[in-house]
């Protein structure tokens, strides 16, 4: 299983040559979003041709469908669910908020399927903080960080059951931040032990199988490095604090929160400790150059995908 280090993206509802010949390179997945859902039909024949390109039936095709303000298929799917919503109900009903939650996702799976999409960038296992930015808000469970661990387990265990898989984000933890990490570099000065405690927390004991990064940086923990660019905040703490043993995934690398340019973006990433490196953006001449550069999977990731690839099959 020779695949390129990177999760790319595409610009709109079909693919062109050009991306053709990216797909010929072999990168571990695509995601997608918005720009690339038109209709159910055109969505359907868009995955079928990269599986065809890629000559891969378990090919990983993602999306972004945490439900309320994070909704890539709003214009397909029946119903829309925040993660918010599921944690305030389990306030009052922890059993019917476990049924609504597990109802909705085996709805979303049947429609993953028909579609031909096998991983879901959920849960968002953030705890909601005060004092904080808006970005995370409703996507977040709850502002207890046991409520959240709970339905984070729920949420990835009742996927996997049903054949799709999922990436816990945003490791290890953007609800404390105070900008977002789309336009700005979020620092965070809370001690490791309120970590710990509270943002560290709901990752732990996760056997979600994919992680993706925060752009966060941890003034306590490694005062020069965001977390996706830091050894530091990846091995002590994602890897050995927390413990999850999976593939983990930058965020996207052309968010501001990252001040170089792409290519060096990438190359910190993974040498820091990611697995993978996220892009989103879509263009050509970007694409080109990363997936020429990126290196190819690891053994540690070549070995963790063959194991992820059998919960699809």
């Amino acid at each position: 299983m020779k695949k390129k280090a990177i999760i790319i993206s595409i610009k709109s509802f079909f693919l062109n040559k050009n991306e053709k010949k990216i797909l010929s390179y072999n990168p571990w997945g695509l995601i997608l979003f918005k720009r690339n859902i038109k209709s159910l039909k055109q969505i359907k024949k868009l995955i079928q041709d990269i599986k065809k390109t890629t000559n891969d039936k378990n090919f990983p095709i993602i999306i972004d469908e945490e439900g309320g303000t994070v909704s890539r298929l709003k214009k397909l799917i029946k119903h829309n669910l925040d993660q918010r919503s599921i944690g305030e109900l389990f306030k009052v009903d922890q059993e019917l908020a476990q049924k609504i939650y597990k109802d909705y996702i085996f709805d979303l799976c049947i429609q993953f399927k028909k579609i031909g999409i096998n991983i879901n960038t959920v849960p968002v296992l953030d705890v909601i903080r005060k004092n904080t930015h808006e970005v995370i808000g409703n996507r977040s469970f709850s502002n207890n960080p046991k409520t959240v661990k709970i339905l984070g387990k729920l949420c990835v265990n009742y996927y996997r059951n049903n054949k799709i898989g999922t990436i816990i984000k945003h490791i290890p933890g953007h609800g404390c931040s105070s900008s977002d990490s789309h336009f700005y570099l979020p620092r965070v000065n809370k001690s490791i032990q309120e970590l710990n405690k509270i943002d560290f927390f709901p990752f732990k004991s996760n056997s979600c199988k994919l992680a993706m990064t925060a752009h966060i940086l941890y003034s306590k923990i490694d005062s020069k490095n965001v977390t996706t660019f830091s050894k530091k905040v990846i091995q002590k703490v994602i890897r050995k604090k927390i413990g999850f043993k999976g593939i983990l995934i930058s965020d996207d690398i052309s968010m501001k929160a990252l001040k170089y340019g792409l290519l060096k973006n990438a190359k910190k990433a993974l040498s820091a400790g990611c697995n993978l490196v996220l892009y989103c953006s879509g263009h050509y001449k970007d694409l080109n150059k990363l997936i020429k550069n990126v290196p190819y999977i690891d053994k540690f990731t070549k070995k963790k995908t063959s194991e992820f690839y059998k919960i699809l099959s």
